[in-house]
Order: C-alpha cells, then sequence, then structure tokens
C-alpha cells in the first residue's frame, strides 16, 4: 500500500477515535496527519526503550502491561502534538485500543492489496 493512502488511513484512524473515545480530542485533519508522524516517531525511538526498561514486568504479566504503555505513549503524543489531547489514563488506554484494532485492519487490507 502506498505510504501516503497509509498515512491518511491511520489520521482517519485518529479521527475516529477522538469521535468514539470521550476524552480525546483532535482540531482538524491536519493535526490527525501530524499525531500519525508524532506517533510513528514515538514508536520507533522510545518505544523499544521502554519495552526494554520494563521487560520484568511485562514478563510477569504475560504482556498485559504493553497495554499500560502504549496508553502513556498515546499520553506522550497527546502532549507534543498541537491539535490533539488526551484527557486522563482512561481515555488513552481506550484510545490506544482502538487504534490497535483499526491499525490491524488497516494493515490487512494493505497485504491484500499488494
Amino acid at each position: 500500500m502506498n505510504l501516503i493512502l497509509r498515512w491518511i488511513l491511520f489520521a482517519l484512524a485518529i479521527m475516529l477515535t477522538a469521535w468514539i473515545v470521550p476524552g480525546i480530542s483532535v482540531t482538524n485533519f491536519l493535526s490527525a496527519m501530524l499525531v500519525v508522524v508524532i506517533i510513528a516517531l514515538i514508536n520507533i525511538f522510545v518505544k523499544p526503550l521502554i519495552m526494554f526498561i520494563t521487560l520484568p514486568i511485562n514478563f510477569l504479566t504475560l504482556g498485559i502491561f504493553t497495554f499500560v504503555i502504549n496508553a502513556l505513549l498515546l499520553m506522550l503524543a497527546g502532549y507534543l502534538a498541537p491539535g490533539f489531547a488526551v484527557n486522563g489514563f482512561w481515555s488513552a488506554l481506550f484510545g490506544s485500543l482502538i487504534l490497535s484494532l483499526l491499525g490491524i485492519v488497516i494493515n490487512m487490507i494493505g497485504k491484500e492489496k499488494a
């Protein structure tokens, strides 16, 4: 799938998540596209380090702690991105779950067309 098309689909997924989850807000589509870039950069640079540091906790919880890490990283994206706000941990947790599910769907669509 084309990179630009994936970027647009993930921005739409962020807007849908903001529409579904009460504590998440995005001002416009341009902000959602910026959030996609910020989340991608966080997932590339910050997430592997945090996953390594929290490896013992992840091992003890059989990977469930990864949901907490994803929620905290979504809150970090809300702090960094203008026009995108995440109010509270529970909103971030539900938002990260919805974004993960939508990401699976987007990746499945991309594999079918390849």
